[in-house]
């Protein structure tokens, strides 16, 4: 089936948003490393609201229901990617990938040198799918100071820190 569309984001699509991610996160469920985590701890409506109002946020339905979305955020010449689910319904039909994809194409045009997230380097659909796409581990996260940050909050809020990486992708 490939009666999907992407498009930008509008803020009615941030309370749609939250059970996306909560049923994209059953992904991570069987985890052990991830078994103290609250996968019904999602982003808030009008925290995606806020992001949306940047103008850099994605949405993706399949037919007319919601079943994707990419969260971003500007940092100066950076947009940094802060989520990006997609509903288990509409997994493996390239809505993923085409959200990135999106995502790049209007960082590009906008002026952005970068793109930026952190993620799972070691789970296929996380660093792999990333790096697939041109996104590169961040290794020396000293000259990098804002995605070390958020690696060590991350940390703290028990994401396993041996698991987790920052990675970026330079646009032309």
């Amino acid at each position: 089936m490939t009666d999907w569309t992407i498009r930008l984001a509008q803020p009615g699509d941030a309370d749609h948003w939250p059970a996306i991610e909560r049923a994209a996160g059953t992904l991570f469920s069987g985890d052990p490393d991830l078994a103290d985590l609250d996968f019904d701890e999602t982003w808030e409506p009008d925290e995606l609201r806020a992001l949306i109002r940047k103008g850099h946020c994605l949405s993706a339905s399949l037919g007319q229901r919601p079943i994707g979305f990419l969260a971003s955020q500007p940092f100066s010449r950076e947009l940094h990617v802060w989520e990006m689910s997609v509903h288990p319904d509409g997994q493996r039909l390239g809505i993923g990938s085409a959200l990135m994809r999106a995502c790049l194409v209007d960082a590009h045009n906008s002026g952005f040198k970068a793109v930026t997230l952190t993620t799972f380097r070691d789970l296929a659909w996380n660093g792999p799918f990333y790096a697939a796409l041109g996104f590169e581990e961040v290794t020396a996260l000293d000259a990098h100071p804002r995605l070390s940050a958020e690696l060590a909050l991350e940390a703290d809020n028990g994401l396993p820190p041996e698991r987790r990486c920052a990675m970026i992708r330079f646009l032309d």
